[in-house]
């Protein structure tokens, strides 16, 4: 273990590391308290997640701790189980806390199997859109919170349906007491952040006026001492549940994750092993998980203060669970009075940061689709679920490429004249004129151009006597692309027109061949050079002509390709 740590920067480290456990306290806090497992059980997970992660992960600055994303999974999978068993948390926690071991066990997997870079594949119009809608969701959760009301039951709709109630008879010391918090953490000097995070002065003004007053409080929920073991337990009826909770927590831990990583790459010039921070993350949530602690992921802003604070290596990860640890051992009972509508406020400013407004405010100004996309996205992921919103985000941009690539793929075909002509092949094509027509194809031909491929050619070659099909610039052809090549050459047999091939490397021959698609083409085809399928193309177009067809009336409208 002596190369595995850098002592060179431990001072720096030991900086960064407690000024990111101090931005961290407040946020480990209402984490804990807005996923239903109490404010404990957000300390112990940046307790765990942070310090295992760091020490196994792969991102030498990366600090790990619960995030709203996570949070939000966290809590609607302990809402739903605690609704479908008829038992508050407490009495459910094995099940709920399940999948957090299976997420992490998933995770650990994508690492092993090497999907991190996969991963970060994710288009930014859809990490747009699960990323605002995350942060809507979290605003909706706590709004009622802030009023001093708390919400019937879990789920955005019915977090929606409590805000009229709860502005129409709010505890007006809780919702002062929110609207400190709130002018605390959105005005809160940045010269002084630098020493004194906004999050962590809103938590303990918020709380030195709430001793004041008459407010909801953490109270007896947080419970003193170091966390038991949790058995999990997979119920059979809750088991779709808490797999399908589980792969939504691991992709998503594993997506903030990397982008995190990506960030801190940034910042320090360095570069991350993805797949060795995925492993890493899955060792501490199914630790956190073994323990009752919720999931954590790479946390952005805390990356960022323990970089700009002099962190440099694992060490300031680990350091600020250590910290984190102190803080339990020592300062949680006095957390009992921290009122709930001061965690409410910090995690509404959360939320807010999670949304991307910078991407929000420009939008209209790129390409219409990304904003539909990120739309569409936003939508289902506060009325759905995130798994469905990132699914169908990433099909509909996927679909969206294959689109792109196919019109520029076809718009190659369309071209007015073939590219790079040497004299001779230049000579030869002007000769036959309008009757001789051309079609380069570029490759690998995708399944979307094919699609329209014979189609396009079909509408370009009406007069022309002969076809010259050029895979010069094609690899490889899919079923599609064989089909389409099969329907062209058919058409040419059925209506009498010759039709050459040339520069056909021996896979897409192969191809071809193995798919009974060249049963059309010309005898020979595969070893025919451009410049060979000119001469017999002029060759047969010359062969064919009577007094009418040697006259200069040609149909000017149709040009060569």
């Amino acid at each position: 273990m002596k190369n595995y740590f850098d002592f060179s920067h431990i001072k720096g480290d030991l900086y960064g590391g407690i000024t990111a456990g101090v931005v961290a306290l407040p946020l480990a806090l209402a984490f804990g308290e807005a996923s239903g497992a109490g404010p404990i059980a957000g300390l112990w997970g940046a307790i765990f997640t942070g310090f295992f992660a760091a020490l196994f992960g792969g991102t030498q600055t990366q600090v790990t701790g619960p995030t709203g994303p996570m949070v939000v999974v966290f809590a609607g999978l302990a809402g739903e189980v605690s609704r479908q068993a008829g038992a508050p948390f407490p009495e459910v926690a094995g099940i709920i806390f399940a999948a957090v071991i299976l997420a992490g066990i998933f995770q650990i997997l994508l690492g092993v199997m090497r999907f991190g870079e996969y991963i970060r594949l994710v288009p930014y119009p859809v990490i747009s859109g699960f990323m605002t809608g995350i942060g809507v969701i979290i605003i909706l959760l706590q709004a009622s919170r802030l009023f001093g009301s708390e919400p019937d039951g879990g789920g955005t709709i019915a977090a929606m349906e409590a805000i009229p109630a709860a502005i129409a008879g709010p505890n007006f010391g809780a919702l002062g007491l929110g609207v400190l918090t709130l002018a605390i953490v959105f005005l809160w000097p940045k010269a002084v952040g630098k020493f004194i995070p906004g999050a962590l002065a809103a938590l303990i003004i918020g709380t030195l006026v709430g001793m004041l007053l008459e407010v909801p409080i953490i109270g007896e929920d947080l419970v003193v001492g170091f966390p038991s073991l949790v058995i999990p337990n997979i119920d059979r009826s809750a088991a779709f549940l808490v797999v399908e909770a589980a792969i939504i927590l691991a992709l998503l831990g594993a997506i903030d994750s990397l982008l995190t990583s990506l960030v801190a790459d940034n910042a320090t010039r360095t570069r991350h092993e993805s797949n060795r921070e995925l492993i890493g993350q899955g060792i501490g949530n199914s630790i956190a998980g073994l323990f009752g602690a919720i999931p954590g992921a790479g946390a952005t802003m805390r990356t960022m203060v323990n970089i700009r604070t002099g962190g440099k290596t694992r060490i300031s990860g680990m350091v600020h669970s250590i910290l984190l640890l102190a803080v339990v051992v020592a300062l949680a009972p006095l957390a009992r009075a921290i009122p709930h509508a001061v965690l409410a406020g910090i995690l509404i400013k959360v939320g807010w940061d999670i949304i991307d407004v910078a991407y929000i405010k420009r939008a209209h100004k790129g390409p219409r689709w990304d904003l539909v996309l990120m739309a569409l996205v936003l939508v289902v992921t506060v009325f759905v679920d995130l798994i469905t919103a990132v699914g169908l985000g990433v099909f509909l941009a996927a679909l969206a490429f294959v689109r792109s690539v196919a019109q520029q793929q076809l718009d190659a075909i369309n071209r007015n004249a073939p590219a790079a002509l040497n004299e001779e092949e230049q000579t030869l094509f002007e000769r036959a004129g309008s009757r001789l027509q051309m079609f380069e194809f570029s490759g690998p031909l995708s399944f979307g151009a094919a699609a329209d491929l014979s189609h396009r050619v079909r509408e370009n070659v009406h007069g022309r006597e002969a076809v010259i099909l050029d895979f010069g610039g094609i690899d490889s052809v899919d079923v599609s692309a064989a089909r389409a090549v099969e329907a062209i050459s058919e058409d040419a047999h059925d209506e009498e027109r010759l039709l050459f091939v040339c520069n056909v490397t021996e896979t897409v021959h192969q191809q071809l061949a193995g798919l009974n698609a060249d049963r059309f083409l010309p005898e020979g085809y595969q070893s025919m050079s451009r410049l060979e399928a000119i001469r017999k193309a002029v060759a047969g177009i010359e062969a064919s002509e009577t007094p009418a067809d040697t006259s200069d009336e040609t149909d000017t409208s149709l040009k060569p390709a």
